[in-house]
């Protein structure tokens, strides 16, 4: 597949830089995939059209990981925890600026990985700021509305977003089990290659309990609540291990072995999320149902509406 592929036109009036007033007030664009008709909905009314779906979220927790530092003036974002020991991954700017073995207020650099990345070492907990995506150029009046309700296990540099529409009340008319996957900001860079085979993520880290995952395997249907989960689904649905690191890259062409259904939020062109729904939904499908949501003035990214594909 060729990485202009995953590219579409989007007014940037329709980047929400909010989110709506009551989580599942958002707008759901329902897909049925036999029938291709579709439909639009409001989120509250999810467990009116999944059925008897089993539904799947990622419980991963956002870290307050935007750090101000001084001398040179700038940020470090931490990206993923290696160690107990405060051993983290992060990006670091300006890093033509800072130097390997200084500390800049809690933060220790300690290796240049290349490409802004380092290894450093965090004195303390987490203690920043929450990173937005760059896109959300307004401030955030409430941080907690870049959590899930479910958040539970810190470890994440973005919210699983698709997971933001739920409110607690939702969250208990749906059968629902949890699995974990850290997400990093690499699942959401944008592909920079032509040939989007030449693309590679970063792996991240997963964990999935023995008793959530004999409940998911033997499910009559899985709803995977976005894309992060899918991809913990379809990793262990090739015998990949309860715990570990996953870099499966899903694209065009992917047989989808434990995701019957999928919930997601809009996403960005030349991302590797958009590929995966175009693995699900078909890329002319996709396409449509793209431009269905820009003609009708859905909201897009992180804080806007969601799509459900059956």
């Amino acid at each position: 597949m060729k990485t202009r592929e995953l590219e579409y036109d989007l007014p940037p009036a329709l980047i929400a830089q909010h989110p709506v007033a009551r989580r599942d007030e958002s707008r759901l664009l329902l897909y049925e995939r036999l029938s291709k008709r579709v439909h639009e909905r409001r989120f509250a009314e999810l467990p009116d059209v999944i059925g008897d779906a089993l539904v799947v979220v990622n419980d991963t927790r956002v870290v307050p990981a935007r750090i101000p530092i001084e001398g040179p003036k700038g940020e470090v974002l931490l990206l993923e925890r290696l160690d107990e020991d405060g051993l983290w991954e992060g990006l670091a700017r300006p890093t033509r600026r800072l130097k390997p073995g200084r500390r800049y207020g809690p933060v220790e650099l300690v290796e240049h990985l290349g490409e802004g990345r380092w290894r450093l070492r965090l004195h303390g907990e987490p203690a920043g700021d929450t990173p937005l995506p760059p896109y959300i150029t307004e401030p955030l009046a409430d941080p907690g509305r870049y959590q899930t309700v479910y958040a539970r296990e810190a470890g994440s540099a973005a919210a699983p977003t698709a997971g933001l529409h739920f409110t607690r009340e939702l969250v208990d008319r749906l059968d629902v089990e949890r699995v974990t996957l850290h997400v990093g900001l690499d699942t959401f860079r944008p592909v920079a290659v032509d040939d989007l085979a030449e693309h590679q993520l970063h792996g991240e880290r997963y964990e999935v309990s023995p008793e959530a995952w004999e409940r998911i395997s033997g499910a009559h249907r899985v709803l995977a609540v976005g894309t992060t989960t899918v991809r913990v689904l379809e990793t262990l649905a090739r015998g990949g291990p309860l715990a570990g690191r996953t870099d499966l890259f899903i694209t065009p062409g992917f047989e989808f072995k434990r995701t019957d259904a999928l919930l997601t939020n809009f996403h960005l062109p030349r991302s590797t999320l958009l590929a995966l729904v175009m693995a699900f939904a078909g890329v002319e499908e996709t396409r449509r149902l793209y431009r269905t949501a820009v003609e009708e003035r859905f909201r897009f990214y992180s804080f806007g509406d969601a799509m459900l594909v059956l």
